[in-house]
């Protein structure tokens, strides 16, 4: 099995939102901001490539965004859906898979794309099953006011007459070697992945902990649902990431693709920062 980034493209979000109750003075030394309190965030999709299958989780921002939208979110750097998988040695054909972690649009909106003619969304990978959890599914298809411009029709509708979304329902193991997790704090049903290797244990926390300066158990961004239950889902999964040796693979972090952890007198912390090319499952 063989774990690669698929880099899409950087975004910005205000800092205040990435970081919530944490106050400025003390985040901004740690993840800084620019003159307009904006966080560039990365947008890292994972590529698992085993035997017969080639999965990739999540898809990024896209192109079908109008240039209103993306002048709020600052679009910025060399990364682009497309041609990191040339990098790779693949086309969207060759993607068998694509696993959402949740539907929020800097998730999922890579996945479809518009025709040359502009007249209809279509599949960006069209051989590929696509899978979502169906508690957020049915969460992001009755929208609620807190995330509604989060979940976007242009993304979800498409999905729906493809045929090709299926549905996770619990925690269990999609693939051999490749298990989920179901959580609440950030949005209903998203999905954590935890890749088991021979010799190590890849964990994506996605949004439970967006950045490696998020390990911190207080440090939750405003944009979850519900705090205290990402708090206590949070504490469980560093735990047992702990426990397990786990390496955690961020999304967001714009400096830091993956680390280990260590439990000290203050409690769970991050040990090693690491790359992902150098982690040997």
């Amino acid at each position: 099995m063989k774990v690669s980034i698929i880099s899409t493209e950087n975004f910005k979000v205000d800092g205040g939102a990435m970081y919530g109750v944490i106050p400025k003075s003390m985040w901004s030394k740690v993840y800084p901001a620019d003159e307009k309190n904006m966080c560039n965030l990365a947008n890292r999709c994972l590529l698992i490539e085993t035997d017969n299958k080639r999965i990739l989780v999540d898809t990024g921002i896209g192109d079908k965004h109008n240039a209103k939208f993306l002048s709020h979110i600052y679009v910025n750097g060399d990364g682009n859906l497309y041609k990191s998988l040339t990098k790779a040695g693949l086309t969207t054909d060759d993607i068998t898979d694509v696993v959402f972690t949740h539907l929020h649009w800097d998730h999922c909106a890579g996945a479809t794309h518009y025709n040359a003619d502009k007249t209809n969304i279509e599949l960006t990978f069209p051989r590929a099953t696509h899978w979502v959890s169906k508690a957020q599914w049915e969460w992001a298809n009755n929208k609620n006011t807190r995330e509604k411009a989060a979940f976007q029709d242009e993304n979800l509708i498409p999905l729906k007459e493809s045929g090709m979304l299926r549905f996770i329902e619990n925690n269990g193991w999609l693939f051999p070697d490749i298990e989920v997790r179901l959580f609440n704090g950030h949005t209903i049903g998203m999905i954590s992945l935890i890749i088991h290797g021979k010799n190590n244990t890849l964990a994506v926390p996605c949004d439970l902990i967006p950045s490696f300066t998020h390990i911190p158990l207080t440090w939750i961004a405003a944009y979850d649902i519900q705090p205290l239950v990402l708090l206590n889902e949070k504490t469980a999964f560093l735990q047992e990431a702990c426990q397990k040796k786990w390496i955690l693979f961020f999304e967001h972090d714009i400096n830091v693709e993956c680390c280990t952890l260590q439990q000290t007198a203050k409690g769970i912390e991050a040990k090693d920062i690491i790359t992902l090319s150098s982690v040997r499952l």
